[in-house]
Formats: C-alpha cells, structure tokens, sequence
C-alpha cells in the first residue's frame, strides 16, 4: 500500500481546542488525509466546520452514525482506514464500538470511556477485530519521556523505589462553568465527564505517565479528593498515595485550582542508585540524579539517547519540541502501526509504543478506585479492575 491513510473525524469542529490539536499532529509527517467528519452535534457547525476544512459536501456528516455507516458502505479505494473521536468523554464508547464493528481503527480521546465497563467492552472488540487504538495520553510522547522509560527499563538504577508525578493547573479557580465557559461546562458536569474531574480530565495522565515512564503496575492506593470551588459539581483537587506491583511507593497530585499554574506536568522516579526527573516545562530536558556522582543531563536529539527517543526526535539538538510534536509522535507511530499491519508486516517496537486499550483500561479504573478511595472512610484500596 502506497498511499495516505484516509480519516474520519468525529467532533472537533471550529472552535473545539482538542480538533484542532489532532488536525495539526497528523498533518505533521504527510501521511493522512482528512476526508470526512461528523464535526459538531449542531448540523449547522458540522456544515460549517467541514466546508472550512475543504471537505466534500457528501462527506460532511451531521451525526456520527450515518458517518460510519455510510463510509463503512463505499468501496475500498474510497472508504476511510480510521476515525479520530475528539468528543466529550460521554460520546467516547458508542462512536468507538461502532468504529470498530464497521471495521475502522480508532484514535480516541482520554479517557477512554464514561465508565470502566465500556472501556471493557473496547478491550474487548479491539482483540476480537485485530484492529489498532490509539488513546491520546499526549505526554508519552515526549522524546525525554520515553528516554526516561528505557533509561529505567535498562536497570542503571537499580529497583525503583519512589515515584512522584503531579499534574497542576489554575485555569479552575473560579466557577468558569458558571459563566459560559465551553471547556468547563462539559468537563465538570458528572452527565458528561463521568464521575471523577480533575481525576478524570488531568488525574489520568499523571497516572499513565507514573505507569508508563516506570513500566509498572499500581496495586493499590489510598486518596483524598476535593471540591475546592464552591457549587462545582465535581472534584477540582486531589492526590493519592500509591503502591506499586514491586514494591515502590508513591505519590500523585492533580489540581485545577493551583491558581497561576498552567500544565505544570512533572514526573520523578527514584531507584537504589539514583533518580530521573523530567518536567513539560523543560521538555526538552532530562535530568539523571545520581548517589555517588554529579547530575547527568539529557538533551533530545543527543546521539547518546535511545532508539525509542531518537524515533520520536524530529529535528536537531537544541530546536525545543514541544506538545504539538508529542501529539504528532503518537499518530505517525499510530500510523505506522496501521500501515505495516495493512502491508501484512510486523510493525517495529518503536512504532508500538503508543498508549492504547489496555491503558485505557486501567486509566478507567483509576479513575473508579480513587474516587472510591476518595468517598471512603477505609481510605487504602487494592487497585481492583
């Protein structure tokens, strides 16, 4: 197969943050098209929203089911290979099942589902269709990251021991939902954000992150959640202490009301030897603390970094590389993947490494367990999915 990947959309119409951001990562590497949408529940923006982005007329859907439906129905040199889900997390399972039953990969929002179950039920169909899910946890994408992830994965730090990842934002500080705000109406509404917001919205990348950079499993864990905003309807603060499948200790927090804070995203994990540390706000950067010898710094685009990070590198040391280029790193390896498997090929590891059903999965239940946890008097809680 020589040729661009033809792509859905569904949501992300014209003034959606999130459509935007997924229209530029996979226009970065030339290897879709966007050739059909179902852009808004509103038909008049959905017209709208796919006449600004050139689509034909007879590709611009008023609702996702008639967008599957009728793509799933033209021939093979016409119909699209996947659709990208950028809607509020309530409209995240359905358009993703039917997805997958027509056929078509998925790229899908985080997190996954509304609810632990349906994001089961995806598990579920993913390895039934032998198709690919890419779940959007923008920050593993990182080259830093994931030269944090095979630094650990090499053991020069001996066991881990400790693990710290925290996730701040202020952009919630005051009762935004109140005053008409799009973006906080929807995610602080338990109708469509589902039962958990901060925990839901920015809970669930610093636990992918703490799992992913680490390569382990949380066993249980014990949390306090908040409402720190009066009238909300959802939690806007909270943390969590962790444990891990080897042992390892650790703590996360995610807020919406550090007020001032922007996506102060940061991670440290610490082993016998030594600890690593990266943070957004220094992307580019990664720290190596040693026991027994000066800090070491690690720069994106350095020859010495590993496969995995050069793979995810796109332009030379010293050029910052920032959330966009995360965002593109997880749909070229997306696609990657998708290409080698219509090709009949076995994609390469680096290509694989993408976040995907199974830590959708488990980001559902963090989800259940820490609000669980949260509301319980027995604060410890095995971490049950």
């Amino acid at each position: 197969m020589n040729r661009k990947l033809r792509m859905a959309m569904i949501g992300g119409g014209k003034d959606a943050f999130i459509g935007a951001v997924h229209r530029i990562a996979l226009n970065m590497d030339g290897q879709v098209e966007l050739v059909a949408g179902a852009l808004s529940v509103k038909p008049e923006v959905a017209i709208e929203s796919g006449n600004m982005l050139f689509l034909d007329e007879e590709r611009i859907y008023t609702d996702y089911k008639t967008l599957l439906e009728k793509e799933a129905a033209m021939p093979a040199d016409k119909r699209i290979d996947f659709v990208s889900i950028v809607t509020p997390n309530f409209v995240h399972f359905e358009p993703a099942m039917m997805a997958l039953e027509k056929g078509f990969n998925v790229v899908i929002e985080k997190p996954i589902t509304f609810t632990l179950d349906e994001a089961k039920q995806l598990k579920a169909k993913v390895e039934e269709t032998g198709l690919s899910l890419l779940l959007c946890h923008t920050y593993t994408g990182y080259p830093m990251v994931k030269q944090a992830k095979q630094f650990l994965k090499s053991g020069a730090l001996g066991k881990i021991r400790k693990v710290y990842v925290e996730y701040p934002q202020g952009w919630l500080s005051t009762l935004l939902e109140a005053a008409g705000n799009a973006q906080a109406s929807w995610r602080t509404d338990p109708k469509r954000s589902g039962k958990a917001g901060a925990m839901g919205d920015i809970g669930t990348h610093a636990f992918n992150l703490a799992e992913y950079v680490t390569g382990l499993e949380v066993t249980h864990l014990c949390a306090d959640i908040n409402i720190v905003v009066e009238g909300r309807m959802l939690d806007d603060d909270g943390a969590a202490f962790l444990k891990f499948n080897n042992g390892a200790t650790g703590v996360l927090m995610a807020t919406q009301i550090a007020a001032g804070e922007e996506n102060n995203v940061k991670i440290r994990v610490y082993g016998e030897k030594g600890g690593v540390e990266w943070k957004q706000e220094d992307a580019n950067t990664l720290l190596v603390k040693w026991l027994d010898k000066p800090t070491e710094i690690y720069r994106t685009g350095a020859g010495y970094n590993s496969s995995f990070a050069a793979h995810n590198t796109r332009v030379p040391a010293g050029h910052p590389e920032g959330y966009l280029e995360a965002f593109g790193n997880l749909y070229r390896n997306f696609i990657l993947t998708v290409r080698a498997k219509m090709n009949g090929e076995q994609p390469k590891d680096e290509c694989l490494d993408y976040p995907s059903v199974n830590e959708g999965v488990r980001g559902m239940a963090f989800v259940n367990n820490v609000i669980d946890s949260g509301e319980s008097e027995v604060k410890w809680k095995e971490f049950v999915v």
